[in-house]
């Protein structure tokens, strides 16, 4: 009869140093994971030191802004969207977690987020059980660069056709810096000819003491801290669109949803000097200086640079 004996005996060996190493490979990953779990948090503990720091230096509003602050009770969440900043994304979420589990997948939410009565507003609760949601809920926004945000709205909302910001801010934008007496009264015909109100002009109608304030009413440009109240509201959580994925994976587990729900992937966020510059080309310093002025508070608050080459007109 033929021994395996000799066989066996290496074999074994070979699956104690496989077993081995594989234990050793999950340790190592479970290491990883771990500090990298650390390491957001010390990020997250940074961004809410800076922003309290900067909170105390700055004159901000007295009364908190809650038209913004979305709700799910059954999760104890309070979320402050932020357009331009994958707020589309975070209201599906928002669904998903209202229609309970088993979860759904954000991407697969067809309903119009915006105007759906599957999202609550926190604005709707009476005054005591509104103040004790804020207390006692984990409260998060996710940011952006100012500057980054602003050319994004401008894209999806005057650079393409779009009917209501059109008639809103279009064709008066064009008529009062684009040397149109008279604008086409429909998108559709302006379009057509070719006509949209360019960037520059755009950062002009922003300017403009006129039109200003009729302006910044508009969520899609208004500055982040007139919409979230950060200096006001004691957030949990600060996310960057510039960090989408990671941050988001972050808060799913604060949450202890991440086994659960995973976060659409959000579009490359280009931030690089080439890019901003090449949409500030026709915009004087004397007006990027201004603009930066306008939206000051937001990158000091959150931690953004500010673009000193770009205001110089260096890039």
């Amino acid at each position: 009869m033929t021994s395996y004996r000799g066989v066996l005996q290496p074999l074994s060996y070979g699956f104690f140093i496989c077993s081995l190493l594989l234990m050793l490979g999950v340790t190592v990953l479970d290491m990883s994971k771990n500090q990298r779990e650390k390491t957001m948090d010390y990020v997250q503990e940074d961004r809410k030191k800076l922003l309290k720091q900067m909170c105390h230096e700055e004159d901000l509003m007295k009364k908190p802004k809650l038209h913004h602050l979305l709700v799910d009770d059954a999760h104890g969440i309070i979320y402050c969207y932020v357009p331009k900043v994958a707020c589309t994304n975070w209201k599906r979420f928002l669904v998903v977690l209202k229609r309970g589990e088993p979860y759904g997948n954000p991407r697969n939410v067809t309903v119009h987020v915006h105007v759906t009565s599957l999202i609550t507003y926190l604005k709707k609760y009476p005054k005591n059980e509104l103040e004790a949601r804020l207390k006692h809920y984990t409260k998060f926004l996710f940011v952006r660069d100012p500057f980054i945000r602003l050319i994004s709205a401008y894209r999806h909302k005057l650079e393409r056709p779009n009917g209501y910001f059109y008639k809103v801010y279009g064709r008066d934008i064009m008529r009062r810096h684009a040397n149109y007496s008279n604008p086409p009264s429909t998108v559709e015909e302006a379009f057509k000819l070719g006509m949209h109100p360019s960037f520059k002009d755009f950062i002009k109608y922003l300017l403009d003491p006129e039109t200003q304030s009729k302006a910044l009413n508009n969520e899609h440009w208004r500055q982040i801290h007139k919409l979230c109240s950060p200096c006001l509201i004691d957030y949990d959580f600060i996310g960057h669109q510039e960090n989408m994925s990671e941050d988001a994976e972050h808060l799913m587990r604060i949450l202890r949803l991440q086994n659960d729900i995973t976060f659409p992937p959000s579009y490359d966020n280009v931030t690089n000097n080439q890019f901003v510059g090449n949409w500030f080309k026709g915009v004087p310093p004397e007006n990027r200086r201004k603009l930066y002025q306008l939206y000051e508070k937001d990158f000091k608050l959150f931690g953004y640079r500010k673009p000193d080459d770009l205001i110089a007109g260096l890039i």
